[in-house]
């Protein structure tokens, strides 16, 4: 069973205060933070990721390539042979989402208080969630026979987002990517509460690494909790190209990048491991193409990329990422004998992008409002930050 994605989260438009001065930290003068256009390839990157993972979970994973198995009731290599080999390393994605979340969230905290980090992430991640959470319940109770459906208990604790934290399956196994993110945020919080500076995220990403390498070999299963060494390298990538990306090259952030390379090419092959349809070589290979197109952004080679569809393209990211998968393999179950097993998937990828756009039009925008004007008036009336 393919262990999920994740795409979590945020938009890619650029914080216009300058960072706090840190001449003394680094060996040349560094100028003011420059102000860019939005990053509108980011948008397209994610994207791009989670479409790799739909297509991984729907014809690329070792479950469905079991004879008898319950999605294509046969090996799905046998069905549809060559998009199974590109499909067998769309699990790659989810590496892809975590450096990515490490770029945009060190960009849309940049100049923002602890409390707007707080409400910006709850009304990012929620809204779409909580819809999520109750849809795919429903598609397990409407197409039975895939995925077994989860006790009310454990449905509505899967409502707050902390269910592995309490030992608790996923409603949708895909959601244990929501774990490792949540995990970052919190790491994270505490140098937003400080302020961000080019010395602090660097001390972060230094001290996390740290903690990462020693994780699996302390036996201290807090530290393993807290420093997430499966996932931690691959968000340390992405802050480190977002310092790139707002003061410039130079040896120690390159240095940075590269330790996060070779420690996260170990993951990787661990997760080939796991998944048992794909080879490390080619793992690698795709990886070191997305970080050298992160380089780009980072180095501001794409900033002339531009297209509001990627806008809109970034928006359908977190609420497919939420709804593709038991939903989608639920009706592959029902409707293989009944059309060509390409037509299907394309059929489904294009009508979960359709729902992905009504959930982002209709459920995040205005419940987000919502929540958030809720939160800015609860610490209003307290008179204090939350």
């Amino acid at each position: 069973m393919s262990r999920g994605s994740s795409v979590l989260s945020g938009g890619a438009a650029l914080a216009d205060r300058p960072a706090a001065s840190h001449s003394s930290f680094r060996p040349r003068p560094v100028p003011a933070a420059r102000g860019r256009p939005r990053l509108y390839l980011i948008d397209g990157i994610r994207l791009a990721a989670a479409l790799m993972v739909v297509l991984h979970h729907y014809v690329g994973t070792r479950r469905a390539n079991e004879p008898g198995n319950a999605i294509w009731d046969r090996p799905v290599s046998e069905i549809v042979p060559t998009w199974f080999r590109v499909a067998s390393f769309g699990w790659i994605g989810v590496e892809i989402f975590f450096v990515v979340s490490g770029f945009v969230i060190c960009m849309s905290c940049w100049g923002r208080t602890p409390r707007q980090f707080f409400v910006s992430r709850v009304i990012r991640l929620y809204p779409a969630y909580w819809f999520g959470v109750l849809f795919t319940t429903g598609a397990v109770a409407l197409f039975p026979g895939v995925w077994e459906r989860l006790p009310v208990r454990e449905v509505l604790l899967n409502l707050t987002m902390l269910q592995q934290g309490s030992g608790v399956p996923h409603v949708d196994v895909v959601y244990w990517t929501l774990w490792s993110e949540l995990r970052f945020y919190l790491l994270f919080m505490v140098v937003v509460a400080m302020g961000l500076t080019y010395r602090r995220v660097v001390v972060f990403c230094c001290v996390w690494g740290a903690a990462a390498m020693l994780a699996p070999v302390s036996d201290f299963r807090l530290l393993v909790l807290v420093a997430n060494p499966t996932g931690a390298w691959f968000f340390i990538a992405g802050l480190a190209l977002y310092l790139m990306y707002r003061f410039g090259q130079d040896l120690l952030l390159w240095g940075i990048l590269g330790m996060s390379f070779l420690m996260g090419q170990l993951e990787l092959g661990e997760r080939v491991a796991y998944e048992q349809v794909s080879s490390w070589r080619g793992a690698v290979l795709i990886y070191s193409v997305f970080l050298l197109v992160m380089v780009a952004v980072a180095l501001g080679y794409t900033d002339r990329v531009r297209g509001r569809w990627l806008v809109t393209a970034g928006a359908l990211t977190y609420p497919l990422y939420l709804l593709h998968y038991v939903a989608g393999t639920s009706l592959i179950a029902r409707l293989r004998d009944a059309m060509d097993a390409r037509l299907l998937v394309g059929v489904l990828v294009a009508g979960f992008l359709a729902l992905s756009w009504a959930v982002h039009r209709w459920v995040e925008r205005p419940v987000g409002r919502a929540v958030k004007r809720g939160l800015d008036a609860a610490a209003l009336g307290r008179g204090r930050e939350v």
